[in-house]
């Protein structure tokens, strides 16, 4: 009797015990909650804008934000669908993509269709049917370069002696900025000196604009297709002695708008530099949030801006800035081009770039 008491006695500790079973399980439901994205971006080391576009995603796709997230890099093409094809394997919700090239995305963002992941650009476009993503939060790399060649035509050299710097080939930045001056080459008759790709690299920019000027070859205008690549030109200028920027011998451009090189746009060291905004996680997230509420089988409404669609293409389009550095009072003119659909536009104009770095939250 003594011992079947001992029994019945720990009887209500056991059942008290239970409940503790019970509590854990709204850890496990949320993190059963949590979205499951994939995300797939060129090498952070490629420049200061991806760098900042990184960091821009890594701060948004955080578990307190109700994500899991997993990332992979590379610059190359048949990395990145080897890493798209690895994320439709684990299942991902979301496949998130800035692809390294424009081209050979149908086949595997079709698997990721078919298993049910939606797949979300970013940044960069593609050639592919536009029923394979649910939307396209992407910069207007065809407006960036042909702002900047229209300033370029209002300078009204006498002469037009470029050297051509080009990013990554097959990258929708490259195509859209260069596509630009080749039209002018074949329609005004601007002259190329070099067009070479640098790979958005500072150092192999500077070694072509070196070998240029050891050959002795005259050039006057530099473009080009990111920040760094004009930083490692203006490298090479300057060791030749060789001025630059407002009332220089040489103009240069870039793109992109990091902080350091609205600076030196600021100090007239350089003449342009076209804006493209690395921030577009939250956007993204603005969307997913969106698709989430959305229930199946729902009907978009083009017309509306406070829901999005589940097989709907929406686009926003980052805006492209022209940052033009004048003579007239060393002031230093900003016009905005462009609009973000059913997001933050720009302003139409902002007096001065310390304005504009004051303003934005740049690199």
């Amino acid at each position: 009797p003594a011992a079947d008491a001992a029994v019945e006695e720990e009887a209500p500790a056991a059942e008290e015990a239970a409940p503790a079973v019970e509590e854990e399980a709204p850890a496990e439901e949320a993190a059963a909650e949590l979205i499951k994205v994939g995300i797939i971006n060129n090498d952070p080391n490629e420049s200061g804008y991806r760098t900042a576009n990184d960091k821009d995603l890594k701060e948004m796709f955080t578990e307190a934000n109700g994500y899991e997230a997993s990332f992979a890099y590379s610059l190359k093409n048949d990395e990145q669908i080897t890493a798209a094809q690895k994320f439709i394997q684990d299942g991902v919700d979301y496949l998130l993509l800035s692809a390294a090239d424009v081209s050979g995305w149908d086949s595997v963002l079709k698997d990721a269709q078919d298993a049910g992941i939606q797949v979300i650009l970013f940044d960069r476009t593609i050639e592919a049917d536009e029923s394979l993503y649910v939307a396209s939060i992407v910069s207007d790399m065809a407006k960036e370069g042909q702002t900047a060649v229209d300033w370029l035509k209002g300078q009204n050299l006498s002469e037009y002696n470029i050297i051509h710097i080009q990013g990554v080939m097959g990258s929708a930045a490259q195509i859209g900025r260069s596509g630009a001056v080749d039209a002018a080459v074949a329609s005004d008759g601007w002259n190329i000196v070099v067009q070479q790709t640098a790979e958005w690299n500072a150092e192999k920019a500077q070694q072509i604009v070196q070998s240029v000027i050891d050959a002795g070859t005259p050039f006057n205008v530099i473009y080009a297709e990111n920040d760094d690549m004009a930083k490692g030109a203006v490298a090479a200028l300057d060791k030749a002695n060789i001025s630059h920027g407002v009332n220089g011998d040489v103009i240069v451009m870039g793109f992109d708008c990091n902080k350091w090189a609205l600076r030196k746009l600021l100090a007239g060291e350089w003449n342009y530099d076209g804006q493209c905004s690395p921030f577009q996680a939250k956007l993204i997230d603005e969307m997913i949030k969106k698709l989430e509420a959305m229930p199946n089988g729902a009907i978009f409404d083009l017309n509306k801006k406070d829901v999005c669609p589940i097989k709907c293409k929406l686009v926003r389009t980052r805006s492209s800035v022209s940052l033009l550095a004048t003579e007239l009072n060393d002031e230093v003119l900003l016009t905005v081009h462009g609009n973000v659909l059913g997001g933050q536009v720009f302003p139409k104009v902002v007096d001065t770039i310390e304005d504009y770095i004051n303003h934005w939250d740049l690199m």
